[in-house]
């Protein structure tokens, strides 16, 4: 197990900070299980990495390539061109717009008839109360009209 040193990989990558990155990176990738180059000899993974660059078994070109994949969100993919029909952006605008559109109206309506719900159950509540009010008021005079028809107790 020999001892690896930044300077030892100094000559394959002169840049410290490059260095850096491509082995952070290389390490990644043999922790993601990228064939080694070398023997492990009980190394961890950066190790191994820097011993991989200071050898020159692995270029920096190669790494530097598999960096910049790493940090793309999108990363294109070469496939040959189908001649099917795709939707313009702009086809495809307007079918969302329609679509959403659509989702408004129903919710529209959908609101109406709860509002209009609301109402009558509101109007039928009001009207029950008014009847009862009614009822009990009714039943208070008839009540008061036997007490006025009942003899008065003697003094």
């Amino acid at each position: 197990m020999a001892r690896v040193t930044v300077e030892d990989c100094i000559p394959r990558v002169p840049n410290r900070f490059d260095l850096v990155v491509l082995a952070a990176q290389r390490a990644r990738d043999i922790g993601a299980g990228a064939r080694l180059t070398l023997e492990r000899d009980d190394d961890k993974n950066p190790v191994v990495a820097l011993r991989e660059i200071a050898e020159g078994s692995v270029t920096a070109p190669e790494l530097e390539e598999a960096v910049l994949k790493g940090l793309q969100k999108f990363v294109e993919v070469e496939e040959p061109e189908e001649e099917t029909e795709l939707l313009k952006v702009g086809d495809l605008s307007e079918a969302l717009v329609r679509d959403a559109e659509a989702a408004a109206e129903t919710a529209k309506e959908a609101a109406a008839e709860a509002a209009m719900e609301a109402v009558t159950d509101a109007e039928t509540e009001a009207d029950t109360e008014a009847e009862a009010d009614t009822e009990t008021e009714a039943e208070a005079e008839e009540q008061g009209d036997e007490v006025d028809e009942a003899p008065a107790e003697p003094e």
